[in-house]
């Protein structure tokens, strides 16, 4: 069976970076499925902007009708914080013979070497990173070498193993951050074109990201 892709982030809003980098990944890499993951308690950065149930039901909208996109909310039921070590054990019990696919941005992939037990995640899962222009892949240090050892061109080896490789794919740049959408919702303009219409319906009716509510 193809493999499923792991699309975490906290989505706060989602967006058609978002969007379109996952499905070329489904599309390039034969992905089953791609399960948007939203994050509910982000280590790395402070608390989010709109909370669980609004950060699902964007996503949720967001990748409607869209075949082989699913929303997974595991880590916005768990308690702690959102580890994605954590989220890969707990689908490699569920799924012990399928091919995982990690997906980070180059961005993410660079900051690896800091997240929990960021040198197990190729024990449970493969890593496929979303290469745009402006981002050099490491070749020293530790993701340097984590690289050299494990990284592959051949889309094929996602689908023959389970876990271990790392693949860079490029994907098509889309200028959109998730952080200048709330600035220009928060200054009182549309944000239409920069996600689905569905997504800016549920930002419109919530007054998320408003000023008064950016304030909070």
């Amino acid at each position: 069976m193809r493999p499923i892709g792991i699309f975490g982030g906290t989505f706060d809003p989602i967006h058609y970076g978002h969007l379109r980098s996952a499905f070329e990944m489904l599309q390039a890499l034969r992905f089953e499925e791609v399960r948007f993951m939203p994050c509910g308690d982000p280590p790395h950065r402070g608390a989010t902007f709109a909370d669980a149930e609004l950060r699902f039901r964007m996503v949720d909208v967001a990748i409607a009708g869209q075949d082989g996109f699913v929303i997974d909310d595991r880590e916005l039921r768990r308690n702690g914080p959102s580890y994605s070590i954590d989220t890969l054990i707990q689908l490699r019990g569920e799924f012990p013979d399928r091919s995982l696919g990690l997906i980070l941005g180059m961005d993410a992939f660079l900051g690896l070497h800091r997240w929990r037990r960021w040198d197990e995640i190729l024990e449970y899962a493969h890593i496929v990173v979303a290469h745009r222009p402006g981002w050099k892949a490491p070749d020293i240090g530790p993701l340097g070498e984590l690289l050299s050892e494990n990284g592959t061109h051949r889309v094929d080896d996602l689908h023959t193993t389970t876990h271990g490789r790392i693949h860079i794919h490029a994907v098509t740049q889309l200028e959109i951050s998730s952080t200048e959408i709330r600035d220009l919702v928060a200054a009182g303009r549309d944000p239409r074109f920069l996600m689905p219409d569905a997504v800016r319906n549920v930002i419109e009716e919530s007054g998320i990201y408003m000023r008064d509510a950016h304030e909070q």
